[in-house]
């Protein structure tokens, strides 16, 4: 039957990390079966059998072995599918160390102040950007050469969607609709051009359009998160 016999992601249609994990299936073209999970009434024969630990999506389970977190699945789907498709990652062990690195930075300092961004209001909002736009230019003076060279694109993986580009989508990848709810400009091209134009190729990447969620869902959880934050900040 092959590597591929029996491979199950269990996600949730708006977890950007489960979205992660989606395209870099996409990208090396394996066929999956998808699990939609309910996380307010976690399966205890699905998701807390498969991740006792977290108990999150996603989990993607190989031939009945479960593998959890998605840059550990991403890695697992590489390693396992190294011949298969594009690489996600270089061969070259300071190349593959240097975009570890930059997910990482941006897996947690982007993700960390992009929800901040989302869950603010008022003069908290106005921190909230400045504090993402810092962390951005941070990725733009320090990473863009780094990740996409000295013509500053199109991708971190050159002409493919690699592993730092699918984090850096996953983070910032319906900013526009972010703004477009917020009524605020969270990327700055001036500010941060190599940063705007980064995104904007994943964006419009013809691997990447189908599997955000559509407009509507976005904007809906948008509203539905902000309302709920600012109903606990009220009670507070």
């Amino acid at each position: 039957m092959g590597e591929e016999s029996s491979l199950v992601l269990h996600g949730m249609w708006a977890s950007p990390f489960g979205k992660r994990v989606e395209l870099a299936l996409k990208i090396k073209g394996i066929p999956f079966e998808y699990v939609e999970e309910d996380l307010q009434n976690k399966n205890p024969s699905t998701l807390l059998k498969y991740n006792p630990v977290y108990k999150k999506v996603p989990v993607l389970v190989h031939n009945g072995n479960p593998i959890s977190e998605s840059l550990v699945i991403l890695e697992y789907i590489e390693e396992t599918w190294k011949n298969h498709g594009p690489a996600l990652l270089p061969q070259d062990p300071y190349e593959r160390a240097q975009l570890r690195f930059w997910a990482d930075f941006i897996n947690k300092q982007l993700f960390e102040a992009s929800v901040k961004v989302v869950m603010a209001a008022g003069e908290a909002l106005e921190k909230a950007i400045k504090d993402l736009r810092e962390k951005l230019k941070v990725v733009e003076e320090h990473g863009v050469k780094r990740l996409l060279g000295d013509g500053g694109g199109p991708l971190a993986n050159g002409q493919e969607v690699g592993f730092v580009d699918i984090v850096m989508w996953s983070v910032l990848g319906a900013y526009k609709i972010h703004e477009e709810v917020l009524g605020v400009k969270i990327i700055d091209e001036e500010e941060t051009p190599g940063v705007a134009s980064w995104l904007n190729s994943l964006i419009h990447h013809p691997l990447t359009k189908d599997i955000l969620p559509s407009k509507d869902k976005v904007v809906g959880l948008l509203q539905y998160v902000r309302h709920r934050a600012s109903n606990s900040s009220a009670a507070a």
